[in-house]
């Protein structure tokens, strides 16, 4: 005779084979693969979408409710994207600016978990916009609720905080080996500052170009550096990117107002590979276009609508050069990634988009 405990496992098993038949599970064939490329042929290719998430469970490839839990209809408990803004990939982990969490998180590529910065005390977060990462692994928070850029050492320990309430309005930071580059909207400039003493050297616009109208900064927001020491600034007052040399003299402008590629009406993020050339995420076209190293339009890629591949409200984009393995799987054959441009949405179903750019082989 079986014990009840037995046979009510036997019931659910029973049922389950049930639930199974029903929707198909005996007979789904695994859906082929379509793979999305930018620009889109006859073209040649030069970026793949490879994959997106917003979730710890999409992160970690679980996209469905286990087996389990569809038999007994318990939900299971999953870390959720809230709204993030910025982005920078280091180490073999992705830190997000989450403005919902009003906190880091950290996707971590080794893991498959997400987790978040514990900032605590005198590094207590309150909105975070975006953030930058040293060689040696230190975090610098931009943090438009605290008007400060915020320090965090390898280990996440608060170091140091640089600005005082009501002395600017930070909207995002770069750092190199030497200095640290803030984007102040309050004072229409980008404030330069020794990296080992935190002192101020200077602000970009310099002298005569800061009243110059080609010239100056209206609304910085965001900001890049390419691998010999220019500055690119988004202005997104003035729907243009500005670009300075080390010293901080002005060199030229890419975009412009206007609704046609090249041009920008929102523009948010930027980033610079190691070969000069530009990306910019555009919060209004929704589009991220490609520059070249002297500012002119390679491509753009990401428009809504492309295979339900949204982008909503887009406002950083960053390149990894040290992850491609970890999105191997995604890419099509005969499809060669040199790296991974991300691209990060506030809102929708993609909040964290992977890219890869590359060369099609074949």
């Amino acid at each position: 005779m079986k014990s009840p405990k037995t046979s009510g496992i036997q019931s659910i098993l029973k049922l389950a084979a049930v639930l199974c038949l029903a929707t198909g599970c005996a007979t789904t064939k695994t859906a082929k693969r379509i793979y999305e490329f930018f620009p889109p042929a006859p073209d040649e290719p030069h970026l793949q979408f490879l994959t997106a998430f917003s979730s710890e469970q999409e992160f970690s490839g679980g996209s469905h409710r286990s087996f389990m839990a569809f038999v007994t209809n318990q939900r299971e408990a999953v870390k959720e994207i809230n709204k993030p803004y910025g982005a920078a990939a280091f180490g073999h982990k992705v830190y997000i600016c989450d403005t919902g969490y009003g906190a880091v998180l950290v996707a971590d590529m080794k893991t498959k978990r997400l987790s978040m910065v514990a900032a605590m005390g005198q590094g207590a977060l309150k909105l975070p916009l975006n953030l930058a990462i040293d060689a040696a692994g230190s975090l610098y928070v931009a943090d438009a609720e605290r008007d400060q850029v915020v320090i965090f050492d390898k280990d996440e320990n608060y170091v140091a905080a640089i600005g005082k309430v009501g002395e600017m309005k930070p909207r995002d930071v770069a750092v190199n080996q030497t200095n640290i580059y803030v984007a102040d909207i309050k004072n229409h400039s980008v404030h330069v500052y020794d990296k080992a003493t935190r002192n101020l050297l200077f602000d970009i616009p310099r002298g005569p170009d800061a009243t110059n109208i080609a010239k100056k900064l209206f609304m910085p927001t965001n900001l890049a550096l390419d691998n010999q020491g220019r500055l690119y600034a988004a202005d997104t007052g003035a729907s243009r990117i500005q670009v300075y040399d080390v010293d901080g003299n002005y060199l030229r402008s890419v975009g412009g107002v206007g609704d046609y590629t090249g041009q920008f009406a929102r523009v948010k993020g930027v980033a610079v590979d190691r070969d000069g050339r530009l990306y910019a995420v555009d919060a209004m076209s929704q589009i991220c276009q490609l520059f070249d190293e002297k500012g002119k339009i390679l491509t753009f890629f990401g428009e809504p609508g492309v295979s339900g591949r949204i982008q909503n409200l887009p406002a950083k984009v960053a390149v990894d050069y040290d992850d491609v393995d970890y999105f191997s799987k995604y890419v099509a054959p005969g499809f060669k990634v040199e790296y991974l441009v991300i691209v990060i949405n506030q809102l929708g179903g993609h909040k964290v988009s992977i890219f890869g750019f590359g060369n099609n082989t074949k």
